[in-house]
């Protein structure tokens, strides 16, 4: 009985030490997370490049080594965000998320009017005074609507050997992100 007990004892005392070391680090690693790393690197509506290579470490980690990867934080309490793109690459995707990371929309190329990227992120206020009268210029976006005021777009492009690398890497330097 008196060994159940200590062993009780010292099972409580180190989830104790446990449970108070992960409250510790907590401010620690909630830091890290994209949205900040984000805005560490540039302010709203800047394409920060999010992959690395063989001299630059990954601005968010978990990339896909295949495709290099760009990010956009939008803020759409004063208008609506656009991501439109010039150039095209055998495959790009696009991912809307919100600051806490959940992923809202997501689309690529093949769904894209004639493959361009063109996207137009709004609010619900936002959708209905387009659905008055939507701009010309807005005709072929990809209209998404969230309740989130603030997130994150990614871009994506597939790389499929070294030699496309100039290729991807001028397609994402030509996609721009900017209050619409």
């Amino acid at each position: 009985m008196r060994s159940l007990a200590y062993a009780l004892l010292l099972g409580l005392v180190g989830a104790a030490i446990v449970h108070i070391a992960v409250l510790l680090m907590v401010p620690a690693y909630s830091e890290r997370d994209a949205w900040s790393k984000l805005a560490a690197a540039a302010g709203p509506y800047s394409i920060v490049r999010v992959s690395g290579d063989e001299t630059v470490e990954p601005l968010v980690s978990g990339i896909d080594p295949l495709f290099e990867a760009a990010a956009c934080r939008f803020d759409l309490s004063e208008a609506p965000a656009r991501l439109a793109g010039r150039e095209t690459v055998p495959f790009w995707s696009v991912s809307v998320y919100d600051r806490a990371g959940v992923n809202l929309y997501s689309f690529n190329d093949r769904t894209a009017d004639q493959g361009l990227l063109d996207l137009l992120i709004v609010t619900p206020a936002q959708m209905l005074e387009l659905r008055k009268e939507l701009p010309a210029e807005y005709e072929r976006s990809v209209i998404v609507e969230t309740e989130a005021t603030e997130g994150i777009v990614v871009v994506r492009a597939f790389r499929p050997d070294a030699e496309w690398r100039a290729e991807v890497l001028r397609f994402l330097e030509g996609v721009t992100c900017r209050p619409a």
